[in-house]
C-alpha cells in the first residue's frame, strides 16, 4: 500500500500537525523527520500528529521549568502572550487548585496546553496521577475555548471523551508487530482503559462569544497525555519519554536513573 497522506508543512496536516510550539520561543526551527520506507504501512486512529507532538513540547517545557528552578504553570504563562491561551490553562489550574496541590511521594501533578492546530480550539488540562505499583489518573481537569458556544452539552462530551481516550492512549495502548505484521489481532489481547480505571473528568468551557466556532473533538487529546506525563515524572521523579507509560516503562527509568 502506499504511503500514508502527509500534507504540506502548514503546521496543521499529518505529521506536523501541533509540531509548532505555542510559545514564545525566538530562532525557532523545527525539522520533520518522515520515514517512507518501512515494514509496515503507519497511520494515525486520531489528531494526527497532534498528540505526540503535543506531549513532546509540553514534557519539555516542563523540563526547562524544572531546569530554571521554575513553578511549571508560571514558567508556561511567562512564555505565553496568546490571551486566550493563558485564559484556559490559567483556568484549569484553578479548577484543579494548583497552588495547593499536595505532591507526595507516589502522587503527582502536572499540566499541558496546546492550541489544537495551532488554528482551532484551545484545551488545558491538570492531571493527578498516582503512580506506585501501577500509574493511575486519578482526576482530569480541563478548560476550554472553542469560540461561540452552540451546544455546551455536545462540547462537554466531547472533550470528556477526548480526556478519556488520550489517557488509555497515554496509559495503555500499544499496537504490537513482528518484522512482517501487526500482530495485535483483536480486542482480547488489546491493552486499553478499564472503566475502573477511569478517572473522574471535570470540564469547564471558557466561552467566547466573539470568537468564531471550532470543533472541540480532538483538541484535548494532547494536553491530556502531557499532562500525564509530567504528573507522573512528578510523583517518580524521573521522566519517561516513550508511550504508553507502562508499569514497567516506569519502572526500568527509576532503575536507571
Amino acid at each position: 500500500m502506499p504511503a500514508a497522506l502527509d500534507g504540506p508543512p502548514t503546521g496543521a496536516m499529518g505529521a506536523m500537525r501541533n509540531a509548532v510550539p505555542g510559545y514564545d520561543i525566538p530562532g525557532m526551527h523545527v525539522t520533520r523527520h518522515r520515514l517512507l520506507h518501512m515494514p509496515i504501512r503507519t497511520s494515525s486512529l486520531r489528531s494526527l500528529g497532534a498528540h505526540l507532538n503535543v506531549f513532546a513540547i509540553e514534557s519539555f517545557m516542563d523540563e526547562l521549568a524544572a531546569a530554571a528552578g521554575a513553578d511549571p504553570i508560571a514558567f508556561r504563562l511567562a512564555h505565553l502572550t496568546d490571551p486566550r491561551a493563558r485564559q484556559v490553562l490559567t483556568g484549569a489550574a484553578r479548577m484543579a487548585g494548583w497552588e495547593a496541590r499536595d505532591s507526595h511521594d507516589g502522587v503527582g501533578y502536572g499540566a499541558g496546553v496546546a492550541r489544537y492546530k495551532g488554528v482551532a480550539g484551545y484545551c488545558a488540562a491538570v492531571a493527578e496521577v498516582e503512580a506506585d505499583t501501577d500509574v493511575r489518573v486519578r482526576r482530569l481537569w480541563l478548560a476550554v475555548d472553542v469560540g461561540r458556544v452552540i451546544n455546551p452539552d455536545g462540547v462537554i462530551n466531547q472533550v470528556e471523551g477526548g480526556a478519556v481516550q488520550s489517557a488509555s492512549w497515554t496509559l495503555r495502548e500499544q499496537v504490537r508487530f513482528d518484522r512482517d505484521k501487526i500482530t495485535s489481532a483483536g480486542w482480547d489481547s488489546y491493552p486499553i482503559l478499564r472503566f475502573t480505571e477511569t478517572p473522574r473528568v471535570t470540564v469547564r468551557i471558557v466561552d467566547a462569544p466573539d470568537q468564531a466556532e471550532s470543533g472541540a473533538g480532538e483538541l484535548a487529546q494532547g494536553p491530556v497525555a502531557a499532562a500525564i506525563g509530567n504528573a507522573v515524572a512528578d510523583a517518580v521523579g524521573v521522566r519517561v519519554r516513550d508511550l504508553p507509560l507502562t508499569r514497567e516503562r516506569v519502572a526500568r527509568a527509576i532503575e536507571d536513573s
